[in-house]
């Protein structure tokens, strides 16, 4: 077996297209969309390579491609832990240790002599809302943007010598399904009170969902300390990029005498509608999906975010905007089901409110990490609060 670099225009097109040799046979496999994935790697459209760096390689046998690997430093996180840590991703491969062990070896060197003493993965070299962790426990396909993993891949990090450095919850609920009746007094509370009030957004005002989102984010997220303040720009531009797949009336927001200080976001999962695409968002495909939005095809919704701002906390403002959502869902769209975006098994809070709104563990994916050091004694994230 080889290793090669993944950089000219044949190996690229092998590291690309691996993914349909590997799931060949498996039929809840949906291509992520091409024009989204393969921007994390180019230095024009993804900014950490300012700062940054990325190489990624494939794995030969016998002339074949049988796995392929990416190995990233991301210049915001990585000197942030107790080792500088590196990050591993995007990872393929057949069902062979061995295979498996010299794509990890690749990375773990690249990373090493760059200064690194540990590496997570698989993630993603961006942003941890797409393609961050491994499916672990696989109750259905994941939505739009979630890794999609073998069942064997557990079995070849692990034994590689990985560790959990955190899980991410998904939950899963039926809209249909109403609150439970221990949160209706807190939620009754809201309910009545004028100055708190729901609505979902209107996409004639862009700028105004966009500041209202930044607002509530910022109170919402930014203590968290590993969380950054949302700019303006940043938040418009989020809507801006959600605009083309946005059901108005799967966003909500909670407001105190008009202040803004929750939110529910959620959008079509698109993984529902782009089966037949094979990754390819050409002209065709984009007015199949169009049409599809339209008609109403998808019957699923994936919670992007949800978030209450810390004052607001455990008065039922959280069970009241999901009354006022589910209203909204169950008489005036066809939606049956929501998938809401993973949670880390490091933030009890907020596990606590997916499940106090009725959601139920669902697939649950591992962010590894492997310490260079095998002597190190070895932590786990740690919990917030």
């Amino acid at each position: 077996m080889q290793i090669v670099k993944a950089d000219t225009e044949s190996t690229e097109k092998d590291f690309f297209d691996l993914p349909f040799f590997i799931y060949k046979d498996d039929e809840d496999w949906v291509c992520p969309l091409d024009d989204e994935f393969k921007k994390v790697f180019d230095p024009k459209k993804n900014k950490l390579f300012r700062k940054g760096e990325l190489q990624k390689w494939i794995l030969q046998k016998d002339g074949n491609t049988v796995g392929r690997i990416a190995a990233f430093i991301n210049p915001n996180t990585a000197r942030k832990e107790k080792q500088p840590t590196g990050g591993c991703g995007f990872f393929e491969c057949i069902n062979d240790q061995t295979a498996a062990n010299l794509l990890f070896d690749t990375a773990k060197n690249w990373l090493a002599e760059r200064g690194m003493e540990a590496m997570d993965g698989p993630i993603n070299f961006g942003d941890r809302n797409n393609w961050w962790g491994l499916l672990a426990i696989k109750k259905s396909t994941p939505v739009h943007g979630m890794n999609y993993h073998a069942a064997y891949y557990k079995d070849l990090f692990e034994n590689y010598g990985f560790k959990v450095w955190f899980k991410q919850i998904t939950f899963y609920r039926l809209i249909s399904e109403p609150l439970a009746d221990k949160y209706a007094k807190k939620m009754d509370k809201v309910m009545a009170d004028p100055n708190y009030s729901f609505r979902y957004i209107d996409k004639k005002n862009l700028s105004k969902w966009a500041e209202d989102f930044r607002s509530v984010y910022n109170k919402a997220w930014v203590k968290h300390g590993s969380v950054a303040e949302m700019k303006k720009p940043i938040a418009l531009n989020i809507m801006k990029a959600m605009k083309p797949i946005m059901d108005p009336k799967t966003i909500f927001f909670g407001y105190y005498k008009e202040e803004p200080v929750c939110m529910w976001v959620s959008i079509p999962d698109l993984n529902r509608l782009i089966k037949d695409f094979k990754g390819k968002l050409n002209l065709i495909n984009k007015l199949k999906l169009l049409w599809r939005l339209k008609t109403k095809k998808c019957d699923q919704i994936f919670g992007v975010v949800f978030g209450v701002a810390p004052d607001h906390q455990k008065k039922g403002v959280e069970g009241a905007m999901v009354k006022y959502a589910e209203s909204v869902l169950q008489n005036e769209t066809n939606y049956k089901t929501l998938e809401m975006t993973w949670i880390g098994d490091f933030n009890p809070k907020m596990l606590n409110v997916a499940r106090g709104v009725g959601g139920v563990e669902h697939n649950i994916f591992h962010t590894y990490r492997y310490l260079f050091d095998r002597t190190l004694p070895y932590e786990r994230h740690p919990i917030i609060g």
